[in-house]
């Protein structure tokens, strides 16, 4: 194959699921590094995401962090174009919609279903520029086509494989059980161009011996005309990798001397940041969910980013952590705000644009000598610098509303680029706060933040995920039908 010159003329696949969390994005991302390990110049791309996991690009865009996994696996630099429709819950109902990028408006659900055909244009825009650089793009959907209530004006799955005219391959769950329903079930409701436009299956996360399904492969073949690409064996390893749902954290796999408690609030956002602390096996990572209490013998408790910092500082009341946290303080505990958690941290957060809800100030947990104004610009960007007390590099990205002034602030927690001051620690010194995401993702912050509790931290971060990724590509490999899947591209 040589390289395509537009979104008519480079092979294409789409991968799209019986359901949510089947585990598109995952085969996506090792299907990235088995044609970038072939040879290939690959990209990723999803059309329509759903997450507050958000990734940063060079230029300050925003785009789902599953495609920025993906992009890894493709061994290519982010680009706003591989993620043109991000939407960004702020509440159940309503969610911030970014564009190619940048912020493109709040809105509510009805509101976007009635609106979101308007957006084609620049999926497709964004699908033309991705596919021009590729040999193959590898494009993953969102939820799944069965979901024929969502039809109209769709730009997820069918919508817009119609638009792009490409292949389909259905991923399917066999964990959760009911499989050869959801398959099955799928083509029934879809019409007979759809069905079509489908042209192979495979089954995930398999336990066993994986030819005790060849019976139930037949089975799906016969009732769909759809071909089977394969049954892809549990991948233990995956739970290693970052994951962009909420709903796919987990503690961490260490279990050392070091206890890091985390309370998961409402509208918990780019907890990427916990990703290198799960796999450090001198720290015990533990999520503390809605209704449990901090436990009393954390030594670290972290507070997270927000989707909505006002609406979780008041949840996260709700469930009694102020009064822990307090005793947390008093027990000699330290503390570690990171964006939203850092305005929590903080005297007071005002909100006069009213962006969170009502105009007004709120009281905050009173830690750090900070005041946060939540403003409509948002600061996306690329971050480094030093850590203030161990001059270890650091490297992430600042995604965040707001400016945060006060005394705390004359004693940052970094010093980035041009010598701009991010953050605050308290003059107890067990109190930190930034703005900066991903610090945890740089080994040399995160050994000399450890080493500060006595934990020698010998994780690779990077390294390590680039070696899973290379496993799952040959993993993929060796279970699925990898050229089947390339005729069905080039078919496009």
């Amino acid at each position: 194959m040589t390289k395509g010159s537009g979104q008519n003329s480079t092979p294409a696949l789409m991968v799209q699921g019986t359901g949510s969390n089947v585990g598109k994005s995952l085969i996506v991302a090792g299907l990235c590094r088995l044609f970038t390990n072939r040879g290939l110049s690959v990209r990723p791309f999803k059309p329509q995401n759903m997450s507050n996991n958000a990734a940063v690009t060079a230029d300050g865009g925003e785009i789902g962090r599953a495609q920025a996994l993906q992009a890894m696996g493709c061994k290519v630099p982010l680009s706003v174009h591989m993620n043109p429709v991000l939407l960004k819950p702020e509440t159940d109902t309503g969610a911030q919609v970014i564009v190619q990028g940048k912020r493109f408006g709040t809105m509510r659900a009805r509101e976007y279903g009635k609106q979101k055909a308007e957006l084609l244009p620049k999926v497709m825009e964004s699908f033309s520029k991705t596919a021009s650089e590729a040999d193959i793009v590898i494009v993953e959907g969102a939820g799944s086509p069965a979901e024929i209530n969502l039809r109209a004006g769709d730009i997820a799955n069918m919508g817009f494989a119609e638009a792009a005219d490409l292949p389909v391959i259905l991923c399917a769950d066999i964990d959760r059980g009911g499989v050869i329903a959801s398959v099955v079930g799928t083509h029934a409701v879809l019409d007979p161009l759809e069905q079509q436009r489908i042209r192979g299956f495979f089954i995930n996360r398999f336990r066993g011996d994986p030819s005790l399904f060849d019976d139930g492969m037949r089975e799906i073949s016969d009732r769909t005309g759809w071909q089977g690409l394969g049954v892809v064996p549990w991948f233990g390893d995956a739970a290693k990798l970052p994951a962009e749902d909420a709903l796919g954290l987990s503690d961490g796999l260490g279990d050392g001397g070091l206890k890091i408690v985390v309370p998961v609030i409402s509208r918990i956002a780019n907890f990427d940041d916990l990703d290198p602390l799960r796999l450090e096996q001198g720290v015990t990572l533990e999520l503390v969910q809605p209704g449990e209490p901090l436990p009393g013998d954390a030594d670290v408790v972290l507070l997270p980013g927000s989707k909505s910092t006002v609406g979780d500082l008041a949840f996260f009341r709700a469930q009694g952590w102020d009064i822990d946290l307090k005793a947390h303080h008093r027990r000699g505990g330290h503390i570690l705000g990171v964006c939203g958690g850092y305005q929590m941290l903080g005297k007071t957060i005002s909100d006069p644009e009213a962006i969170e809800g009502a105009p007004g100030t709120v009281e905050g947990l009173g830690f750090l000598n900070v005041d946060t104004v939540l403003t409509s610009e948002k600061s996306t960007v690329p971050a480094e610098g030093i850590h203030v007390a161990s001059g270890a590099a650091i490297s992430g990205y600042e995604i965040h509303i707001g400016r945060t002034t006060g005394a705390d602030c004359s004693n940052p927690m970094m010093l980035l680029s041009g010598n701009r001051p991010d953050g605050a620690v308290s003059s107890d010194g067990r109190v930190y706060g930034t703005y900066v995401h991903g610090l945890f993702s740089k080994d040399s912050f995160r050994s000399a933040y450890l080493g500060n509790f006595g934990v020698n931290s010998e994780l690779a971060y990077d390294l390590s995920i680039d070696k899973i990724l290379d496993e799952l590509a040959a993993h993929l490999e060796s279970t699925m039908d990898v050229s089947a899947m390339l005729e069905i591209a080039k078919s496009k």
